[in-house]
């Protein structure tokens, strides 16, 4: 039976504004308890943002909390309730396997959802246990931490937690839980729940606590809707540009996968690219590449469409004029998106100023990448360092070419080049969560129980443009294989 209880000491200062809302968008309920949680990584960076003492939170006080077990004094767990287009079908979802302890309001008076992921069935389950297993959870607080150090917003990871219990899925598989922290897990999704099974006032309702919540400095603007759709669209089109700028592929790009607070969320069948290729798909899901590398930033916009969808009746009173003022509003979408892209690959070859023919430059070294089959990450490091390929891809006539017309364009800005050398550095990763290390990492996390190959990697990415000596091992491209890559969603 779940209780309740402070875990004296540990910090927690919660509210529960989310739970104010109409009771359209949660059900109130407590995590499934289990026989014997045991901590097996905790984050002391982010506990120290939340205001939380980390010796407290990993005593057994505090483990049976970040395994549901009992509930901290001034939380009031709930289940979200959302939609969402999956593979452009609309479903209704919420949260199948996690629950949200409440806002934690940290010591700067910031606030951070805190929740529970892989806590038990709630009624949005549809048929599943609501467990997770060690190795995806394992997955998201690695790869969450490496997009935290690339500089790149996201949800954060606090702790796992192992449950003591099997789960099955194709095989018996150990369980976890994750503990996430976010900004909030409002989605698109939720707006699209609320268009589709809530009422006129509750859409408004809805929009006016994401206005107060994250956008208060329009949330008493006449437009204010309008606005609110324009925020998200530029911090969704600068947080995808960052996702392409890295070579992350997120896997599962559905509506309910995108946070209108602007960071990326729920890691699934993510990965990084290797070999450069737009049409790179690593999810096992994803047949017909539907959210490839390639895809991303064109699925952003149509996901935005159908956030704009929901918000047609607070735009405007007329149905038409609504329409007309969404497509003019969703329409900067594009040219926001490729301004952050062109700006973000400009830097990553060293270039201060704008010319023209600078997308046609990049394109044709992109181009050149993919006939030859060159690392992404690595070229780019190659190109900071004036050091050689292992692909071949510089001794082409392409690249030489290439090469060439970069060397008279960095000639004519006015920085040296050790300036751009040092923007280079600023701008191009030393090292990703290549996905050979983090099937290391986890395979020996959750096969042997050793979890130093996963803390190991998690300190080279802790500063991915340090360029360390330390750094290079995990610049290593992976062994070649028959087999491609493949990641799965570990529901």
């Amino acid at each position: 039976m779940v209780k309740n209880t402070q875990a004296p000491g540990a910090g927690w200062h919660f509210d529960n504004s989310y739970s104010r809302l109409p009771e359209l968008f949660y059900t109130k309920l407590h995590a499934g308890p289990v026989s014997a949680p045991k901590l097996i990584i905790f984050n002391e960076e982010v506990a120290k943002t939340l205001g939380l003492q980390a010796q407290v939170l990993k005593s057994d006080e505090g483990v049976a909390v970040l395994a549901g077990n009992d509930v901290p004094e001034g939380a009031e767990p709930l289940a979200q309730a959302y939609a969402g287009h999956q593979f452009g079908y609309f479903n209704r979802l919420g949260d199948g396997r996690a629950l949200l302890l409440g806002e934690q309001i940290t010591p700067s008076g910031e606030r951070f959802d805190i929740q529970l992921k892989g806590s038990g069935r709630t009624p949005y389950s549809r048929g599943g246990d609501g467990r997770a297993a060690l190795g995806p959870m394992l997955r998201e607080y690695i790869i969450s931490e490496a997009m935290h150090g690339l500089g790149i917003p996201t949800t954060r990871s606090l702790a796992v937690v192992a449950t003591g219990e099997d789960i099955l899925r194709e095989t018996v598989l150990p369980g976890a839980i994750l503990t996430r922290v976010a900004a909030s897990h409002i989605r698109v999704g939720t707006f699209q729940y609320a268009a589709n099974w809530g009422k006129h006032g509750e859409i408004r309702e809805l929009a006016d606590y994401v206005l107060q919540r994250h956008f208060p400095d329009i949330a008493g603007s006449a437009d204010r809707y309008l606005q609110l759709f324009r925020e998200v669209v530029r911090r969704q089109a600068s947080l995808i540009a960052k996702w392409q700028l890295v070579g992350f592929i997120h896997g599962v790009m559905n509506t309910d996968n995108m946070a209108i607070s602007g960071e990326t969320i729920d890691y699934g069948p993510c990965a990084f690219m290797d070999t450069y290729d737009p049409g790179t798909v690593f999810s096992s899901i994803d047949a017909d590449g539907r959210y490839a590398f390639g895809n991303q930033p064109q699925i952003a916009g149509w996901n935005l469409a159908r956030l704009a969808e929901t918000l047609l009746p607070l735009l405007h009173e007329n149905p038409e004029e609504a329409v007309n003022i969404a497509q003019d509003a969703i329409s900067e979408y594009p040219d926001l998106f490729r301004g952050h892209w062109l700006d973000g690959m400009r830097a990553k070859l060293g270039l201060f100023n704008q010319e023209e023919q600078d997308g046609d430059l990049i394109e044709s070294l992109l181009a050149t990448m993919q006939k030859h089959q060159a690392d992404y990450t690595n070229t780019f490091l190659d190109l900071t360092f004036n050091r050689k390929d292992s692909s071949g891809l510089h001794g082409s006539s392409e690249f030489i070419e290439w090469h060439e017309r970069w060397q008279a364009r960095l000639q004519r800005q006015q920085e040296p080049w050790e300036a751009s050398r040092e923007l280079m550095k600023r701008s191009n990763p030393a090292v990703i969560p290549r996905n050979h290390r983090v099937e290391e990492a986890l395979d020996a996390a959750v096969e042997e129980a050793d979890y130093s190959v996963m803390e190991e990697l998690l300190h080279a990415l802790r500063n991915p443009y340090a360029h360390s000596e330390e750094q290079a091992e995990y610049a290593t491209v992976p062994p070649s294989s028959k087999m491609p890559y493949q990641t799965f969603c570990g529901t």
